[in-house]
């Protein structure tokens, strides 16, 4: 049995084009693996907290030191990083804003990023820890930047999973979006075409 975590970042929830196209992949997937199980995350209808001093302190505190507050902080994270870890496929719906990253993504980054449980440095540098998983990334953008320098999301995207030892990831960019009806309908277009391929 399959198990795959979907993580939608849009601020407008299941509205988004991101959102939408991680959906349809999704269903489909499931149709074609009917005992899959799926869990899924809105990060706009339930944001995490931001990373901050207190959260940093709690992680780096060792367990018989933690106070009650920190060991609150220790369990949001575990629960977030317990969930990636069961999970072999993972779904991200992924806009751009104002070039990069959604901050609801980055806070969810933040909080499975922990040294000796997601990634730990050894004497030839870091080891990420969550290997023999696949991601598929559904990237929605109004303007054309896949391969141009102003596309800061997929080297970021890439380098952050791949330091926590996920380095199977596929893209699937949906670009133009807002540069007119027939450009949008026609990257919407080959955008589901190519994540009915990746489903099957």
């Amino acid at each position: 049995m399959t198990t795959l975590l979907q993580l939608n970042s849009s601020i407008f929830s299941s509205g988004g084009h991101s959102s939408q196209l991680a959906n349809e992949f999704v269903a489909t997937f499931r149709a074609n693996n009917p005992d899959a199980q799926v869990s899924s995350r809105d990060l706009a209808n339930e944001p995490l907290p931001h990373l901050d001093a207190q959260r940093v302190s709690a992680f780096f505190t060792a367990p018989d030191a933690r106070t009650p507050e920190q060991q609150v902080y220790v369990d949001e994270s575990d629960a977030l990083i317990n969930e990636i870890k069961r999970s072999e496929v993972i779904v991200i719906g992924l806009p751009m804003y104002n070039f990069g990253i959604p901050s609801t993504l980055k806070a969810y980054f933040d909080q499975i990023a922990r040294a000796g449980v997601t990634f730990r440095y050894t004497e030839n540098g870091p080891e990420g820890l969550l290997s023999g998983k696949k991601v598929y990334i559904f990237a929605t953008r109004g303007g054309m930047y896949a391969g141009t320098n102003l596309d800061s999301q997929t080297t970021y995207v890439r380098d952050f999973l791949g330091f926590i030892g996920i380095t199977d990831v596929e893209f699937v960019y949906a670009e133009g979006l807002n540069m007119g009806e027939d450009t949008r309908n026609k990257a919407l277009a080959e955008a589901k075409e190519r994540l009915v391929e990746l489903a099957s």
